[in-house]
C-alpha cells in the first residue's frame, strides 16, 4: 500500500462526506476525501506517538467484532470483497486499518476520562439558564382509520370509498368506544392492528389535512372525515399532553450527558492542541 494514498481513510470519509464508495466520486468531491484523509494520517500519527498510546493494546475480539460490523453492510461475502479490492485493500490490510483505528479511539477516551466530573449544581445551573430548551411541545395520542382510493379497484373507488368511511363514521358516532375495534376490522392502515394507534405525536408529524384535525379535538373526540392523498381517514384524539416544561429532575440525566460529553470533547481537543504545538515547535 502506497504511503501517498490512505484508501481505508478514504473509504470511510468518503462513505461520512457523500454517502458514495471512493470510486463514485467527482473529481472535487475525491480531493476533498484526500486533504480530510491526509489530515486525519497526520492526526492519527501525532496521537499514536503519545505515552498514552504506548499504553493500549487492542484486542483481537474487538478488531473481530468490528470486521464483522463492516461485512453486515454487504448483502454477500462477493460484494464485501469486490469493495476491499476497489479501495485498493485485502483482509490483512483492513485488520490493520481496523487496529489502528480502536487504538486511536482508546485513546482518545483514555484522554477524555481526565475531564472533570460534572457536579450536581452545575446540573441545576444549566437547567435554570437554559429552561427553554427543555420546553416539550403539547402531543396528543391519536387514532386513525384510513379507507384508501382506488379507481381501478372495484369497492374502492372515491364514491364507494367515501361510503365506507362514512358508513364507520355513523357506527362511531353512535359509539366512540368501537374505534379500536372498527379500525381492527376496516382500516387500510398497517396500524389496523394495533387498533388503529398512531402513538402521542407533536404537531407536524402527520399530513397537514390529519394534523389541523386532530389538534383540534378535545380528548375522547371524533373528527370529521378527512381526506388526504392516501385517502379518507376517521382520527380519534384519545388524550391530550399540554405544553410543557421539564422539570431539573426530568431534565437532569439529559442535562448531565450533554455536560460530560461537552467537557470531554474539551478535554481531548486540548489534549489534540497541545500535541499539534509540541509538534510544531520540536
Amino acid at each position: 500500500m502506497s504511503d501517498a494514498t490512505h484508501p481505508y481513510r478514504e473509504l470511510k470519509l468518503a462513505t461520512r462526506l457523500f454517502g458514495k464508495a471512493p470510486e463514485a466520486l467527482a473529481p472535487e468531491e475525491r480531493q476533498r476525501v484526500r486533504a480530510a484523509a491526509e489530515k486525519q494520517r497526520e492526526l492519527e500519527a501525532l496521537i499514536l506517538a503519545t505515552p498514552e498510546a504506548a499504553q493500549v493494546q487492542v484486542p483481537e475480539p474487538s478488531v473481530n467484532d468490528a470486521l464483522r460490523e463492516i461485512r453486515k453492510r454487504y448483502p454477500e461475502e462477493y460484494d464485501f470483497q469486490r469493495s476491499l479490492e476497489a479501495a485498493g485493500l485485502d483482509l490483512d490490510a483492513l485488520r490493520a486499518e481496523i487496529t489502528r483505528d480502536l487504538r486511536v479511539e482508546a485513546v482518545l477516551e483514555r484522554v477524555a476520562s481526565r475531564a472533570a466530573t460534572v457536579s450536581e449544581t452545575e446540573v441545576e445551573i444549566f437547567w435554570f439558564m437554559h429552561r427553554e430548551r427543555f420546553r416539550r411541545a403539547e402531543a396528543r395520542r391519536l387514532r386513525h382509520i384510513l379507507i384508501t382510493i382506488n379507481d381501478t379497484l372495484a369497492g374502492s373507488e372515491r364514491a364507494a370509498a367515501r361510503e365506507r368511511i362514512e358508513a364507520i363514521e355513523a357506527r362511531l358516532r353512535k359509539s366512540p368506544g368501537r374505534f379500536a375495534e372498527q379500525a381492527l376490522k376496516h382500516s387500510e392502515c398497517p396500524t389496523a392492528m394495533n387498533g388503529g394507534l398512531l402513538g402521542t405525536l407533536p404537531r407536524g408529524k402527520l399530513y397537514p389535512e390529519l394534523d389541523a384535525a386532530a389538534f383540534a379535538l378535545a380528548a375522547g373526540a371524533l373528527s370529521a372525515v378527512v381526506e388526504t392523498e392516501l385517502g379518507f381517514h376517521l382520527v380519534q384524539c384519545d388524550a391530550i399532553e399540554p405544553a410543557s416544561t421539564l422539570s431539573h429532575a426530568e431534565a437532569a440525566a439529559q442535562i448531565r450527558q450533554h455536560l460530560e460529553q461537552q467537557r470531554r470533547g474539551v478535554c481531548q481537543r486540548s489534549w489534540i492542541n497541545a500535541l499539534r504545538r509540541q509538534a510544531v515547535a520540536g
